[in-house]
């Protein structure tokens, strides 16, 4: 199964490992050991953040040692970025909109109350 990074950083214990991951490589165990979770659940989410390619898994002796690769978050940021334009050109285009209707002088209204 193919997956990219955006259901990598869905949720949020594998967002916990990669932020545990940023600071330090750590064998499976070490990052279990972090988690309210079980083994086979942190297996799982370090697989999906492997085929994602957040993470690296490299085998030293009899343990494996987990690595985060955060090159693919950029993936994330520029999508963010692009986001973040168009709703500030938006906001910025709404803002004037505002300011410019504010500064017009009311029409006063010559309706005529019912009693």
């Amino acid at each position: 199964m193919r997956r990219d990074v955006f259901q990598a950083i869905a949720d949020p214990n594998r967002r916990a490992i990669i932020q545990l991951l940023s600071k330090n490589r750590l064998t499976l165990n070490g990052v279990a050991d972090n988690f309210d979770i079980s083994r086979p659940a942190i297996s799982k989410h370090i697989k999906i953040l492997a085929e994602c390619g957040l993470i690296v898994i490299t085998q030293q002796g009899r343990e494996r040692y987990c690595e985060a690769k955060l090159q693919k978050l950029n993936e994330v940021s520029k999508w963010i970025e692009e986001y973040r334009v168009f709703w500030t050109d938006k906001l910025d285009a709404l803002e004037e909109f505002l300011e410019r209707d504010l500064k017009k002088p009311k029409r006063k209204s010559f309706r005529t109350k019912r009693y």
